[in-house]
C-alpha cells in the first residue's frame, strides 16, 4: 500500500524521533537499564517469531531464556522479566511525548475540523455568522472527568511528560536527558490503592494545569472572532467531576470525601485566581485601583491559604472589584494592561468559586432502600410498605410533600451516606452557587418512580420545592432500560409535581445515556443503535411536552465504551435528536491522550464545539434517517445481538475471560478506589462486572470482543437478504453510521488474535477461541469490503500509524503476561513465588493500557 503524505509526515516526526531518542535510554547512567534495553530489541524479536509459530508464551519464554547461561535460575529470569516491564513502561511515556510534541505537524491537517476555519468563513458571509452567534447563546460543551480506572499514571509522571513534551519541541537533548534519568527513578505504581480524594487530587492536576487555562482561551477567541462583548456572553465550556461524588459501587464514597472534594476543588481554584492576580497587581501600579485590589488580594489569598470550613460564594465581589479596576483603566490609564484584568474576570464567570460541577451518582437500588427505610421508619407518613410493591403504588405513594426526616442508628451505612450527601448539597452550593454541585444522577433507571422518590427524599430532607435547586439525571445504560427510556420520561414530563419542578429548572431535563453497559449486555452494534434509537423517541416526547432536552453522554476509553471518533457522532446526529448541549464523559486513558496537553485539549474541545454547530448549521442530508434506514439497522442491530447473546450463554464465555485474560488480578492493581465489580466477594457474574474491567480484559487479550463481534454477522445478513446497496448507501451518507463502522476498525486494529493463536489447540477453549476468530475474520472483511479499503482504518493513516506502532512496542509484555498467567494457572509455581508472577501481570496491565491510550 503507497504511503500517504500524512502517514510519512507521521513516520517523520514520530517514528524516526521516537527512534532517536530512545537510544538515550542506553546512555541512562543505570547499568540495569542500560542492559535492559541492549536485550530488549532481541526480545522482541524473538516474541515476533514465536509468535508466528503459534508458540505459547512458556515456549517463547523459555527458549529465550535458555540462549542465556545467567538466566538459570527463576529469581534471575524474574528479574530481567520485571525490568523489561519497567523498561518498556517508560518507552511508552517516551512515545506519549514524542506524539504530543508533534501535534502541530500531525494533529491539525484536516483544517476542515477545525472551529477557526468556520469562523473564517462567517467573517465573509454575514448571514452565517448572525446564525453562529445565534447558536452559540444555546449552546454549550460540558466535559466530565471521571476516575474511572484506565488511566495508571501517577501525578509525577505525569508532570514529567509534560516536560518532556517541550524539551522534545526544542530538540533540547540535554533536558531530554535529565528527564528521563528522572523518569527513570520514578515510580509508575501506587503502593496502596488510592483513595476517592486521591482520584480527585489526581485528576485536579488536568483542571489546574490544561482546562483552567484553555476554556478560558477558547471562549476570549469566540468572543474575538464574533467580536461578542465579554458582558454578553454565555459560558460555552462547562466542566464536570465525578471523584468524590460517583457512589455508585464504590463504598469507599462517603459524605465525608464529597465534602472533602469539594472544598479541595474550591481551594485549587483560588490558587489559579492567586497566581494570576499577583501578574494583574505586579503590571497595575496606577492611582485609584488601591482599594479594589486590596480586597482582591485578600479574598484570594485567605481562599487560597487558609479556606473557612463553610465559606461563602464570594463570585460577585470578584467580579465588582475586577470589574472596577477594568472601568479605571479604561478611564484614567488608556486601557494599559485591561487585557490581564479581562482574562481574569472570563476565569472567573467560566469557574466561579466552584472549578467544576461535582456530580453525584448513586444506584436507584440503592435511593429506593433509602426510601423505603424512611418509610418504615415513619409510620405517620401513612404510607404502607406493601404500597411499593408496584410501579403505579409507588408513585401514588410518592405525594412529594415537604416534612424533615431523620435516620437512625439502625441505618444501613449507604442510606446515611445517601442522606448526609443530600444534606451537605446544601453547604456545596452555599460556598460555590448552586453550579458547585447541582446534578444527582440516578444509575439504573429503570422507572419513574426512582426519580419521584430520589425527589421526595430531598423534601424529606429539608430542601423546599421551590427552592430545589437540583437537577434530577435519570442513567438508562442496559438495552431493556434504554427500550422504556421513553415512556419513563413521558410519565415524569405528565406528573403535575415533577413538570413544575422541571420548568423551575429552566425547563431543561438531563438524561444521561451509558455506552459501557449497553456494550456489555447487548454487543457492539446494538448499544450504539439502541442509544441512537433512544436519543431520537426521548428527544420526540421531549418536543412534545416542550422540554429543553440535553443528553448527557457516558461515552469514552476504548471504541468499546463508545470512545473513538466521538466528535464525528455529535456532527451527525440529524433534526431529529435535540443536539443544542453536548455533555459526555472524559474517562481514563482519554483524559492524558486528548486533554493532557494546553495544544491537545484546546484541539479537541474545538471539535466537539465545531461538531455541535455544524450538526446543526450545516446539517447534511443523509444525517436524517429515513424509515427505511432505520429499519435496516434495526434488523442488522438485531442479528448482532442475537449473535453476542449467543457468545454470552456459552458456558465457557466468562470461564474462558476468568481463566487466561488478568480479570482477577485487575483487582489487585492499585488504580482505582472502587471495586472490579459491583457485590464484591461474592462468585463472579456478568451482571456484576464493571464494563470497564470487561473491556479492559478483552482488550489485555488483544481480542477486543466487545468493540466489534457480532457486526461481521449483520453485516453478511444484509448481503444476504440484499440489503448489501443499501448499507453502503448509509455508510458514505450517514456520519453516525459510518463512525460506527470506522470505530469498529479501530477496535479491530487493536486487536491481533496472532498472539493468543496457541489456545486454539488447548482441549477446553479451543472450539471457544476459534470461534472468537472466526467472527473477527468475517467483521474485518465485510467493513473493508463496506468502506472499499485494503487496510483496517485506511482512511485514518496517521492514527493506524500510532496504533501499529504501539502495539509493537508492548508486545514483549503481552507475552510477558500471558506467561505470567498461564504458569499461575498450571501450578508451576511455588507458594512463595506466587505473589511475584500476579505482581508481574499486574505490572504489565498498566503498561498495555497506557500504550493503548491513543483515540481512546
Amino acid at each position: 500500500m503507497k504511503i500517504s503524505q500524512k502517514q510519512s509526515v507521521f513516520n517523520n516526526e514520530v517514528l524516526t524521533r521516537f527512534d532517536l531518542y530512545k537510544s538515550l535510554f542506553l546512555t541512562l547512567p543505570f547499568q540495569r537499564v542500560q542492559h535492559t534495553g541492549t536485550v530488549l530489541p532481541f526480545f522482541t524479536t524473538h516474541c515476533e517469531k514465536g509468535i508466528e509459530e503459534h508458540l505459547t508464551p512458556e515456549a517463547i519464554i523459555d527458549s529465550f531464556f535458555g540462549q542465556y547461561e545467567q538466566y538459570v535460575q527463576e529469581e534471575d529470569r524474574l528479574d530481567f522479566l520485571f525490568r523489561i516491564v519497567q523498561y518498556i513502561e517508560r518507552q511508552v511515556v517516551l512515545f506519549d511525548a514524542v506524539e504530543d510534541s508533534a501535534f502541530q505537524a500531525i494533529g491539525k491537517n484536516d483544517e476542515a475540523g477545525l472551529l477557526h476555519s468556520m469562523f473564517r468563513r462567517a467573517q465573509e458571509n454575514p448571514e452565517m455568522k448572525k446564525k453562529i452567534v445565534d447558536k452559540l447563546h444555546d449552546f454549550s460543551v460540558r466535559l466530565v472527568l471521571t476516575a474511572h480506572p484506565t488511566q495508571f499514571y501517577p501525578g509525577p509522571v505525569l508532570s514529567i511528560i509534560t516536560d518532556l513534551i517541550e524539551a522534545l519541541k526544542l530538540n533540547d537533548v540535554s533536558n531530554i536527558q535529565l528527564l528521563l534519568q528522572q523518569l527513570g527513578k520514578t515510580p509508575f505504581i501506587n503502593k496502596e490503592k488510592p483513595t476517592p480524594i486521591d482520584e480527585a487530587a489526581s485528576l485536579a492536576w488536568f483542571l489546574e494545569n490544561v482546562f483552567y487555562k484553555v476554556a478560558s482561551e477558547i471562549q476570549s477567541q469566540i468572543d474575538n472572532e464574533l467580536e461578542v462583548p465579554i458582558e454578553g456572553v454565555k459560558q460555552l465550556i462547562e466542566l464536570g467531576f465525578w471523584p468524590g461524588g460517583d457512589r455508585d459501587g464504590n463504598p469507599n464514597v462517603t459524605a465525608e470525601s464529597t465534602k472533602k472534594v469539594a472544598a479541595m476543588l474550591r481551594t485549587i481554584l483560588f490558587r489559579c485566581y492567586y497566581r494570576d492576580f499577583r501578574i494583574v497587581k505586579r503590571r497595575i501600579t496606577f492611582r485609584g485601583v488601591e482599594k479594589y485590589l486590596e480586597v482582591l488580594q485578600n479574598l484570594f489569598y485567605e481562599n487560597s491559604f487558609n479556606p473557612q470550613e463553610r465559606p461563602n460564594d464570594e463570585t460577585a465581589t470578584i467580579l465588582e472589584n475586577l470589574n472596577a479596576v477594568k472601568d479605571v483603566l479604561n478611564q484614567h490609564h488608556d486601557g494599559l494592561f485591561v487585557e490581564l484584568v479581562e482574562d481574569l474576570i472570563r476565569k472567573v464567570v467560566t469557574f466561579g468559586c466552584y472549578f467544576t460541577t461535582l456530580d453525584i451518582r448513586q444506584d436507584s437500588s440503592i435511593l429506593r432502600n433509602t426510601f423505603n427505610y424512611l418509610v418504615e421508619r415513619n409510620p405517620d407518613l401513612g404510607i404502607a410498605v406493601g404500597d411499593l410493591e408496584t410501579e403505579e403504588n409507588k408513585q401514588k405513594a410518592i405525594t412529594l410533600s415537604e416534612k424533615e426526616l431523620s435516620f437512625g442508628d439502625d441505618a444501613d451505612a449507604l442510606v446515611v451516606d445517601t442522606l448526609s450527601v443530600i444534606d451537605l448539597l446544601k453547604d456545596i452550593q452555599k460556598s460555590g452557587s448552586e453550579r458547585a454541585a447541582q446534578r444527582f444522577i440516578i444509575s439504573n433507571c429503570q422507572q419513574a418512580s426512582d426519580i419521584l422518590g430520589l425527589m421526595q427524599l430531598f423534601l424529606w430532607s429539608g430542601w423546599k420545592k421551590d427552592a430545589l435547586t437540583i437537577d434530577f439525571v435519570p442513567l438508562f445504560e442496559t438495552v431493556d432500560d434504554l427500550s422504556r427510556a421513553a415512556d419513563v420520561m413521558r410519565t415524569l414530563y405528565a406528573h403535575k409535581e415533577y413538570a413544575a419542578h422541571v420548568k423551575r429548572r429552566g425547563n431543561k431535563q438531563t438524561i444521561m445515556l451509558g455506552f459501557s453497559d449497553s456494550t456489555k449486555d447487548g454487543g457492539y452494534l446494538m448499544a450504539n443503535w439502541s442509544i441512537y434509537k433512544a436519543k431520537i423517541e426521548l428527544t420526540a416526547i421531549a418536543r412534545e411536552y416542550d422540554v429543553d432536552l440535553i443528553f448527557f453522554d457516558g461515552r469514552g476509553g476504548p471504541p468499546a465504551r463508545g470512545g473513538g471518533k466521538t466528535q464525528k457522532f455529535y456532527a451527525s446526529m440529524g433534526k431529529e435528536i435535540a443536539n443544542e448541549h453536548i455533555q459526555l464523559t472524559i474517562q481514563g486513558q482519554t483524559i492524558s491522550s486528548q486533554y493532557g496537553s494546553l495544544e491537545t485539549a484546546q484541539y479537541n474541545i474545538e471539535q466537539l464545539l465545531q461538531a455541535g454547530m455544524i450538526s446543526e448549521l450545516q446539517q447534511k442530508e443523509g444525517d436524517t434517517l429515513t424509515a427505511k434506514q432505520k429499519s435496516i439497522i434495526d434488523q442488522m442491530a438485531q442479528e448482532s445481538y442475537n449473535k453476542f447473546m449467543s457468545l454470552r450463554k456459552n458456558p465457557l464465555f466468562l470461564p474462558y475471560l476468568e481463566t487466561l485474560s488478568p480479570l482477577k488480578e485487575l483487582s489487585a492493581v492499585n488504580i482505582s478506589s472502587r471495586p472490579v465489580k459491583r457485590n464484591n466477594g461474592k462468585e463472579l457474574r456478568l451482571e456484576d462486572l464493571r464494563a470497564i474491567s470487561f473491556v479492559t480484559s478483552w482488550s489485555q487479550l488483544k481480542q477486543n470482543i466487545p468493540g466489534f463481534f457480532g457486526v461481521g454477522t449483520a453485516l453478511r445478513w444484509a448481503e444476504e437478504n440484499n440489503l448489501w446497496s443499501y448499507v453502503k448507501n448509509l455508510y458514505e451518507s450517514s456520519g453516525m453510521f459510518k463512525t460506527i463502522i470506522d470505530n469498529c476498525m479501530m477496535s479491530m486494529t487493536k486487536s491481533n488474535f496472532d498472539i493468543t493463536a496457541y489456545m486454539q489447540y488447548d482441549e477446553k477453549f479451543g472450539d471457544f477461541w476459534l470461534m472468537l476468530r472466526e467472527e473477527y475474520e468475517l467483521t474485518k472483511a465485510y467493513t473493508l469490503k463496506l468502506s472499499n479499503s485494503q487496510v483496517l482504518m485506511e482512511d485514518y493513516p496517521i492514527d493506524r500509524a500510532s496504533i501499529l506502532a504501539r502495539e509493537k512496542i508492548v508486545l514483549p509484555l503481552l507475552i510477558i503476561q500471558h506467561y505470567a498467567i498461564r504458569t499461575l494457572l498450571n501450578n508451576n509455581v511455588s507458594t512463595e513465588k506466587e505473589a511475584a508472577y500476579k505482581k508481574l501481570i499486574g505490572r504489565t496491565i498498566y503498561g498495555v493500557v497506557n500504550a493503548g491510550r491513543n483515540l481512546a
